[in-house]
C-alpha cells in the first residue's frame, strides 16, 4: 500500500480516536462483532402503551455518531468481514453437526441413521497444473514420457513438483486448448445437475427395494446437507452429508433395510446416470454435461479417521468462501470494469470473459451468465440443505439474539417490557455501509479482529 494512503489511514484512526462521540462510536463496533462493512441506517424506533397510546420509550439516530446506527453486515464471505464470516461459519457448523449427533431440537438418536459423506467433482475440461502428494512426496505435475506438444505448438508435460502456494495451480496447460465454455456451463448447470441427483437417488432408493418414490416417502426420507467449493481451476464441486431417516425425519428410525451399503450404492448409480443437457444457440451446440468420474464415499463415525466434528468443520469452511479465492473478483463485474486492468488470474479473466460473451445469446439468457460473472457462471446458493436434515441458521440466530437480550442489564440498554406486549412502531433508512481506512484500523485494534483480503473503502460514511 503507498505511503500516502498509509498515512490517510492513520490521520483517519486518530481523528475518530480524538472525536467526542468516540466512546459512543466504539460502543457501536463492539456490538456488531467488529464488523468490517457495518450497515448504516438512520431512523427511529418508538414504543407505546396499547391500550392507551402512552409514549414508554423512544430511540433515535440523531445523537448516534454521524447521525446512524451502525449494524453488523452478516456477510458470509471472509474476504469482505473475517467477524461477520466467522459467525456464519460457527453457525453452520452447529448446524451440519447436530444433524449428526443430535442436540439445537434435533434427537440424539439421529446418530445411529445410516449417513454418508459424499464429493462429487466436475469432469475435465482441459489438463492444468496440479499437485498431488503420495506416501508424503509430491508427484511431478503433468509428465509425459514422449513429451509431445497441443495444436498451439505448447508443451503437453509439467515435470515440475509445483509447492502448495505456487500461482499456477490450476492454471491450464495451454489457455487455447482448454474449453472455457464448457467450463462456464457446468457452473451454471451445476445447482440443476444436484437437483437431479437428488431425485434419481430417491427413484433408485424405492426401485431397490420394490416401491414407487411416493411409498417410499412413507417410510424413508433422504435428508442432505451440501456446500460448493471452487477448485483451483474455477470450477465448482460439491460436499454433502446424505443422511437416511424415518418418515418424519430425524425424529423416526428408518427401516431396517436402509443400511449404509445400500445407500453407498444408490448414491453410485444416481451419480454415475445423472446428466443435464446445456440449452442450444448459434453456433454453439447443446452439450450433455455430467459428474466427474471421481466420486468419493466416505463413511461418517463418531470415533474414526472421519468424525462428525471433522466433516462439521470441512463444511463449515467452504461456506464462507466462494469464487474470490481461486483468484477472481468478490463483486459482480461492472459495465465499466476493464478487465484487463482487474487484479485477477489470467485463467479468471478467460473465464469472466467467456461468461459475458455466453451471456449475450438470447438462448442462454436464463442462466444469467453476465451477471454471475464474477462467480465464474455458478449462481447457486453455496450452503444448502433439505428440510428435515436439522435445525436451521434463522433458528440459531434467534436463539443467539434472545440470549444476548437477557444477558444485558436494563443499564445498557435492555428495555423493561418485551417488544410483544406492546405497540412499536419504526422508520429505518438505508445511508451508506463500510467504514473509512482509519475506522478500520482502530475497529480491529478495538475488537481485537482481522482486516478482510480487500481493503475496506474510504469514505463510506453517512
Amino acid at each position: 500500500m503507498p505511503n500516502h494512503i498509509d498515512r490517510h489511514a492513520v490521520n483517519g484512526m486518530i481523528a475518530r480516536y480524538n472525536d467526542p462521540n468516540y466512546h459512543r462510536w466504539a460502543a457501536q463496533i463492539r456490538r456488531t462483532g467488529g464488523c468490517a462493512q457495518p450497515v448504516h441506517l438512520r431512523g427511529k424506533v418508538e414504543y407505546r402503551d396499547p391500550l392507551n397510546g402512552t409514549l414508554l420509550h423512544r430511540y433515535t439516530t440523531t445523537n448516534e455518531p454521524g447521525g446512524v446506527l451502525r449494524l453488523a453486515c452478516k456477510t458470509r464471505r471472509a474476504s469482505r468481514c473475517p467477524s461477520c464470516a466467522e459467525t456464519y461459519r460457527a453457525d453452520t457448523y452447529q448446524l451440519i453437526r447436530a444433524g449428526l449427533v443430535g442436540g439445537k431440537g434435533v434427537p440424539a438418536e439421529v446418530a445411529e441413521h445410516p449417513a454418508i459423506f459424499l464429493t462429487l467433482t466436475a469432469p475435465s475440461f482441459g489438463a492444468v497444473h496440479s499437485r498431488c502428494e503420495k506416501s508424503g512426496q509430491v508427484l511431478r505435475c503433468r509428465p509425459r514420457r514422449k513429451g509431445g506438444t497441443c495444436q498451439h505448438g505448447r508443451p503437453l508435460a509439467c515435470n515440475e513438483r509445483h509447492s502448495a502456494d505456487d500461482p499456477r495451480l490450476g492454471e491450464p496447460i495451454c489457455p487455447d486448448c482448454y474449453d472455457h465454455t464448457g467450463s462456464v456451463l457446468f457452473n451454471a448447470l451445476a445447482p440443476e445437475l444436484w437437483r437431479r441427483f437428488t431425485i434419481r437417488l430417491r427413484r433408485v432408493l424405492a426401485r431397490d427395494c420394490g416401491l414407487t418414490v411416493k411409498e417410499l416417502g412413507q417410510v424413508l426420507k433422504v435428508s442432505f446437507a451440501k456446500v460448493a467449493e471452487y477448485q483451483r481451476r474455477g470450477i465448482v464441486h460439491f460436499h454433502a452429508i446424505i443422511r437416511l431417516d424415518g418418515p418424519d425425519g430425524p425424529t423416526t428410525t428408518p427401516p431396517a433395510w436402509a443400511t449404509l451399503t445400500h445407500l453407498t450404492e444408490a448414491i453410485t448409480e444416481a451419480a454415475q446416470h445423472v446428466v443435464v443437457t446445456t440449452p442450444e444457440a448459434a453456433e454453439l451446440p447443446a452439450r450433455t454435461l455430467a459428474w466427474g468420474p471421481q466420486v468419493d464415499l466416505r463413511t461418517i463415525t463418531t470415533n474414526g479417521d472421519l468424525t462428525e466434528q471433522a466433516v462439521a468443520g470441512y463444511i463449515a469452511k467452504y461456506a464462507t468462501k466462494a469464487a474470490e479465492c481461486v483468484g477472481t473478483l468478490d463483486r459482480r463485474v461492472r459495465p465499466t470494469d476493464d478487465l484487463d486492468q482487474l487484479d485477477i488470474r489470467p485463467h479468471a479473466r478467460r473465464l469472466i470473459t467467456e461468461c459475458l460473451r455466453l451471456g449475450g445469446l438470447p438462448e442462454l439468457e436464463d442462466l444469467r451468465l453476465t451477471a454471475w460473472a464474477h462467480m465464474l457462471g455458478f449462481r447457486g446458493h453455496f450452503s444448502t440443505k433439505s428440510r428435515a436434515y436439522s435445525t436451521t441458521l434463522a433458528a440459531l440466530r434467534a436463539a443467539r439474539a434472545e440470549y444476548q437480550r437477557a444477558e444485558r442489564p436494563v443499564s445498557t440498554g435492555r428495555l423493561p417490557f418485551d417488544d410483544d406486549t406492546v405497540l412499536v412502531t419504526s422508520h429505518w433508512a438505508y445511508v451508506g455501509q463500510g467504514l473509512t481506512n482509519g475506522e478500520a484500523l482502530l475497529a480491529a485494534a478495538i475488537t481485537a479482529t482481522r482486516l478482510p483480503v480487500t481493503a475496506p473503502a474510504e469514505g463510506l460514511a453517512a
